[in-house]
């Protein structure tokens, strides 16, 4: 009698028991389809303000690399003196302040992004550094002819990180 009893009670509650596990699936699913939309719809609304700004940046990146290209600085910074040395230091000090200009804008870049940035400004300042070493080197005009000179035998250093920003760029549109 007791097993009889306890079998109505069980077969009471199995369907219970059955409806409400699936109810509990069917909400858990659908409060988390819920919260993934809440997200997709937050991110897509991220994105229409920050890919403005992040476009933005790698504008500001690419304008910065054209500006220290040493074919550009060459003819953009005029010497001051007739010392060599000096017009190198300007032109260290220039791509340098360039540089400092846009530091902020790292942060809308990819980290890949900004080390060839990086690099490609220290590949040009180092150009400027050895081609001021050189023993023909004894006017800004030499130094300027030298620098020149060495970009018709291999590409600008800046050459290399704008081709990685526009790749970077396609990416992103």
């Amino acid at each position: 009698m007791i097993e009889s009893e306890f079998n109505i009670i069980l077969f009471s509650i199995l369907p219970a028991l059955v409806v409400g596990g699936l109810a509990f699936y069917f909400f858990h699913t659908n409060s988390k389809n819920e919260e993934l939309r809440r997200r997709f719809l937050l991110h897509r609304e991220n994105q229409k303000t920050a890919l403005p700004i992040k476009l933005q940046a790698y504008e500001r990146m690419t304008l910065f690399l054209e500006r220290i290209s040493p074919g550009r600085i060459l003819f953009r910074v005029k010497p001051v003196s007739e010392d060599a040395q000096a017009y190198a230091n300007l032109l260290v000090s220039t791509i340098e302040q360039e540089f400092d200009h846009n530091l902020a804008q790292q942060i809308y870049v990819s980290a890949d992004c900004w080390d060839y940035i990086k690099t490609a400004k220290n590949a040009t300042i180092g150009l400027v550094r050895k081609a001021t070493t050189r023993e023909e080197v004894n006017s800004p005009d030499k130094l300027r002819e030298v620098i020149l000179t060495a970009l018709i035998e291999k590409p600008a250093p800046t050459d290399a990180a704008l081709g990685f920003i526009k790749k970077e760029v396609r990416n992103i549109v």
